[in-house]
């Protein structure tokens, strides 16, 4: 096949060719050839309704014939007004103010510069973001310099910004990171976390507990917290958000991938008044220069209302559906031979190999594992020797009955390199 398109996350040399999809329905993919394909990974994670929901395919339509785009600097349209109340009203907290952007990574590049600027424009220098290892926060640069370093971003380590790593929450040192936020009050503009799993990272999954003791301890150190939602939002923990679970709310959230339903893209950073306040002022240089031609999208923002109908109107009866069904089923995949551990937050399911190799994302016992689904007719997309399964919410059961039976005959049939 031409390699005209330069697919991302892709070996130019290894990688086999892309497989063209030609139309979508619920959980399934229609391949040129006449497969169907079941998407247990909804897609990298966005699309939480099904392909081609009728409502939010519908609303797009609709507004397409209303108010395409209009320049977000200095206009509005009633799309964004609406969809910024409703996300104001569901984020548990006291997130009063809504700035869109683009996709996950751009999210989180604002949210960088909003508490990095705070700072700043209040007359202080903290210029020291705390982040923990294992991190995962997107492709662009300073989303780049807060994730853990990794295979991810080692080809740019000279370009990165420096950042204070703190041990993943997972692996329950919540003493030692307490210790750590208070050492680095002084010059901490910023702590960023994704609550409850981090995802690239390898699903790798937090207490809500630890977590608490983590943001009252950053509060109490006059450390802002950002909650990076973009793949933990929208139903994915078995809440709408994960922050729901964490009775102390951050300063500033992230939220994407999921936002509209799997449409288009759209994202979105949410801050309390605390943030807003310090860009007001009558020095016009304290402005958060931020923007994109494509900011507020009227389009995105019908989809993304439309997805939050759906889930207003029983996608999270889905949700806990999914949730109890991985938990019923845990006792069986963790019996399994070759396993070394399954984890599981509401709708996710992360299932960790046993593997000789390298182990991590490079692992090759991941396009292995992703072949031999493939060949069942299942998309999934392993971070190397650790498979996950987090499934559009439309799944059924016997539908998620047929992955969980390709997951009961995998044993161990992949490579294993000394």
């Amino acid at each position: 096949m031409s390699r005209t398109i330069w697919q991302p996350y892709t070996h130019l040399q290894q990688d086999a060719d892309p497989i063209e999809i030609v139309s979508a329905n619920g959980v399934w993919l229609q391949t040129r050839d006449g497969r169907k394909i079941l998407d247990a990974i909804s897609s990298w994670w966005v699309n939480v309704h099904g392909h081609g929901h009728p409502v939010i395919a519908s609303a797009i339509a609709e507004q397409a014939n209303v108010l395409e785009q209009v320049i977000f600097s200095g206009f509005t349209h009633p799309q964004a007004e609406k969809l910024a109340n409703r996300l104001v009203a569901l984020y548990p907290g006291n997130l009063k103010h809504v700035f869109f952007s683009d996709d996950g990574s751009t999210a989180v590049e604002v949210a960088i510069k909003m508490a990095w600027q705070y700072w700043t424009n209040s007359g202080h220098s903290k210029t020291t973001i705390l982040a923990f290892e294992g991190g995962y926060h997107g492709d662009t640069f300073g989303a780049m310099s807060v994730s853990g370093r990794s295979v991810f971003n080692s080809a740019f380590a000279q370009l990165l910004f420096d950042v204070r790593y703190l041990p993943s929450p997972a692996g329950n040192e919540v003493e030692k990171i307490i210790e750590l936020i208070d050492e680095y009050r002084s010059e901490a503009a910023a702590l960023i976390i994704e609550p409850l799993v981090q995802g690239a990272g390898g699903m790798l999954i937090h207490s809500p507990q630890v977590l608490s003791e983590i943001v009252r301890t950053s509060r109490e150190c006059n450390i802002p917290v950002i909650f990076d939602e973009v793949m933990t939002g929208f139903g994915r923990t078995g809440t709408l958000f994960a922050a729901e679970q964490i009775p102390d709310s951050p300063d500033i959230v992230c939220l994407a991938k999921g936002l509209t339903g799997g449409f288009l893209p759209l994202a979105v950073t949410l801050c309390n008044s605390r943030i807003q306040d310090a860009f007001v002022s009558q020095d016009r240089s304290k402005t958060l220069f931020h923007g994109h031609s494509y900011t507020a999208n009227s389009i995105s923002c019908a989809a993304a209302n439309a997805s939050l109908d759906l889930f207003e109107s029983g996608r999270m009866d889905d949700v806990r559906r999914i949730s109890e069904f991985h938990q019923r089923n845990h006792p069986r995949l963790s019996a399994l031979p070759g396993i070394v551990d399954v984890r599981i937050c509401g709708t996710i399911l992360a299932i960790e190999f046993r593997s000789g190799n390298t182990g991590g994302y490079l692992d090759l016992m991941g396009g292995d594992i992703r072949k031999f689904f493939l060949d069942r007719n299942i998309l999934v997309r392993p971070l190397g020797n650790i498979l996950y399964i987090m499934p559009p919410f439309v799944i059924s059961n016997e539908e998620l009955d047929r992955v969980y039976g390709v997951i009961s005959v995998t044993k161990t049939p992949f490579r294993v390199k000394n």
